[in-house]
């Protein structure tokens, strides 16, 4: 079984057909220290999942192409992130069937985005994580609900596209992602679709925040592959 990783902050994946609600619960996650990726069906919450760690998943029951019962009974068959379900089903028998397939939690709509965050970090406790909204590396500072970054004690400005691509690689030290990966994580905070748009965006990150950034200390080069942020304690 995949263990779901809980050396790092949390990572959420959002999934939800209706396009409204699923950015709506992305933006307020985002606003309180999430890093965030949507789906908008089953098929695609299965490819996310795939293709990346999430340490949560919030999942809506009624999906197009793959229902949110079957996404959940899948990925239970090889990992133990915790899984909240979302469902406008009311009642007790549907929320016994959620968690009998092995949802952690259940939450009847309609519901209020406070809640869903308060359930969220309940659950992180009780799996073992405590959601961190600061991420210390160095003499490197990020907050992610306040969006700023801190080099040597002095605050560094970032474009949103910039800091998405920062928090996210710092929530994962020492894994290395293509491209493609780190395109998928800003998606939130910009409209490029270009893989050499990674590139630039790592390059005015490393002028921003490396000592030097022919020779950086944070985000690294793995060649053939894509980037990593140092995992400092190797």
């Amino acid at each position: 079984m995949r263990k779901y990783n809980k050396t790092v902050n949390a990572s959420i994946l959002v999934v939800e057909d209706e396009e409204k609600l699923a950015q709506a619960i992305a933006l307020y996650l985002r606003n309180a220290g999430f890093s965030v990726e949507i789906a908008l069906d089953g098929q695609t919450a299965l490819e996310a999942f795939a293709r990346r760690p999430f340490d949560l998943i919030v999942l809506d029951l009624m999906l197009p192409k793959v229902d949110g019962w079957e996404v959940c009974h899948r990925i239970r068959k090889d990992s133990d992130v915790p899984i909240i379900m979302l469902t406008a089903r009311v009642g007790e028998p549907a929320r016994v069937q959620g968690l009998e397939i092995g949802a952690d939690d259940y939450l009847e709509k309609p519901f209020s985005l406070r809640e869903l965050v308060a359930r969220i970090h309940a659950v992180l406790r009780r799996a073992g994580k405590k959601a961190q909204s600061v991420i210390r590396a160095g003499d490197l500072y990020i907050d992610l609900e306040k969006h700023e970054v801190f080099v040597r004690e002095r605050r560094v400005e970032l474009t949103a596209s910039e800091f998405a691509l920062l928090a996210f690689m710092a929530q994962h030290p020492g894994r290395v992602f293509t491209r493609l990966q780190l395109l998928d994580a800003m998606r939130g905070s910009t409209t490029e679709t270009l893989e050499r748009a990674v590139d630039s965006h790592i390059k005015n990150l490393r002028k921003k925040i490396e000592r030097n950034p022919q020779e950086p200390e944070y985000i690294q080069t793995v060649y053939g592959v894509g980037y990593r942020f140092r995992d400092r304690t190797l």
